[in-house]
């Protein structure tokens, strides 16, 4: 049993009018290589402990109230020391057993509008695998990328997860980018590509016009020559 997940729903209601109800979550998760302590609300991550720079995120807009407190980094980190306990009793209660595995499906898109020179941000969205965690590699051009940055994973609806990671890129005209997962469910790793194009405007109405102003001026000429040969008749 590679990784403890531990997902803790809890529903608040707000509004004595309409009584909506919102749902806060925490994510706790570990094993030899993985740590992860994430709160959020309503599936929208707003805080997560990033324990290889030793600081906790908030990772809420600057305009909203911020959802942390003196300790909430220190918190994650008792956590983390529980997860490993309870994961280690887990394994020798359990016998570990052959976990069930899901395969990631990826996608990869830009985030803005693609426009030549201009910095842009590739996404790379790794979904629908469980367990975590999931490796994810960048290439330009065949060329491996040594930095890129990866989101906490996020749990689905149906008890899978899902991940994002992005890349600051330049896009210039015939560059190739690949995203790569590696995965324990997959026999070899899943890549996608992605390369620059830009839309070229369409001749097609100007086409169109220009045959439609031509067959236009085709008739007046015609019913003008049709309407004099009419007056000579009479």
């Amino acid at each position: 049993m590679e990784l403890y997940i531990l997902t803790l729903m809890l529903a608040a209601l707000v509004s004595s009018e309409n009584k909506v109800v919102h749902e806060d979550f925490y994510l706790i998760g570990c094993s030899n290589t993985e740590e992860e302590y994430m709160y959020g609300m309503d599936a929208e991550e707003l805080y997560h402990s990033d324990f290889i720079k030793g600081v906790g995120v908030v990772t809420l807009p600057d305009f909203a109230d911020g959802m942390t407190f003196d300790g909430f980094y220190q918190a994650g980190l008792s956590q983390m020391q529980v997860c490993k306990a309870n994961l280690a009793v887990s394994i020798k209660a359990y016998k570990n057993p052959q976990e069930k595995m899901d395969k990631p499906q990826t996608s990869i898109y830009a985030e803005n509008d693609v426009q030549l020179n201009n910095e842009n941000i590739l996404i790379c969205h790794v979904t629908g695998f469980f367990p975590p965690p999931v490796r994810v590699s960048w290439t330009k051009n065949n060329e491996v990328f040594k930095e890129d940055s990866l989101s906490q994973y996020r749990p689905n609806d149906d008890g899978t997860y899902n991940i994002f990671s992005s890349l600051k890129f330049t896009p210039v005209e015939g560059d190739i980018y690949s995203c790569t997962v590696n995965h324990t469910s997959l026999d070899q790793p899943q890549t996608k590509t992605w390369d620059v194009e830009v839309a070229v405007p369409s001749v097609g109405p100007a086409v169109f016009c220009g045959v439609g102003l031509s067959l236009g001026l085709l008739g007046v000429a015609a019913g003008t020559f049709f309407l004099i040969k009419g007056n000579n008749c009479n």
